[in-house]
């Protein structure tokens, strides 16, 4: 394997959206619904210069047919990576293969799956490579009052 396929991609980029992430986090804890979650990571990527877009619909293809029903991610980040916000207990499959078809239909090669639902901030990147994507990272968040 060779440098340029150890490299892990959007890295500085993750980590910005992830930032932004803990912020929220540690701001508003866990118990919120998702919307509000959205919200606040909204005005945190804004306050950090991220580039981002909300809730932007994705067309999804079928045998060379754009269908009727979009996807609509939360965000899509420095115009690469799709970022989206779950307030769930913990994360499962369900939400992984979500991120994953909205990978495969916007063509987006990163996704980054946050959930602030947990005690902790959990997280998850995807990487679409050859039509399937693969969790590279996990990592859950202690808050600023767990750490003491």
């Amino acid at each position: 394997m060779n440098t340029n396929e150890r490299e892990i991609i959007f890295r500085e980029e993750v980590y910005a959206i992830i930032g932004a992430a803990m912020e929220v986090s540690n701001e508003l804890g866990a118990g919120f619904l998702e919307a509000v979650y959205q919200e606040a990571l909204e005005l945190e990527l804004s306050m950090r210069g991220i580039p981002y877009i909300a809730q932007f619909p994705i067309q999804i293809a079928y045998k060379g047919h754009v269908l009727a029903k979009e996807y609509i991610p939360d965000f899509i980040c420095f115009d690469q990576v799709i970022v989206e916000i779950k307030a769930l207990k913990q994360l499962t499959s369900i939400e992984e293969a979500q991120l994953l078809n909205y990978l495969k239909a916007s063509g987006k090669p990163v996704g980054l799956l946050l959930n602030f639902g947990s005690p902790k901030l959990e997280w998850k990147r995807m990487v679409l490579t050859n039509s399937s994507a693969r969790v590279q990272t996990r990592f859950e968040y202690k808050t600023a009052n767990e750490r003491e």
